[in-house]
């Protein structure tokens, strides 16, 4: 099987999907410090959400406990790997940065 197309930044181009199959395609096509910075997310992740369950959607895997909303995600760029915490101004304790939006 070819290796996806890396797009922008860094961030490979995986079809959506859902389950741990394609966020395994989306860490394994990247590169150097991406792929270790990913692969200790996605362990950080799955050992903090009991039953957890993954997808990839617009080229990012999403994260989320069994029968519930996604809760985070994360995308690859040039330099860094933004994650985003869906409803973070909820989590207890808040991630150390506040959010840029209202």
């Amino acid at each position: 099987m070819a290796k996806p197309r890396l797009l922008t930044g860094g961030n490979p181009q995986i079809p959506k999907g859902l389950g741990d199959a394609p966020v395994r395609a989306y860490i394994d096509a990247l590169e150097d410090w991406k792929r270790q910075a990913c692969e200790d997310l996605d362990g950080v992740i799955s050992r903090s959400i009991p039953g957890v369950r993954k997808a990839v959607k617009w080229n990012s895997p999403f994260y989320g406990p069994a029968g519930g909303d996604y809760v985070v995600s994360y995308h690859v760029m040039t330099r860094y790997v933004k994650v985003a915490f869906f409803a973070g101004a909820t989590l207890d304790p808040p991630p150390p940065e506040g959010s840029k939006d209202p």
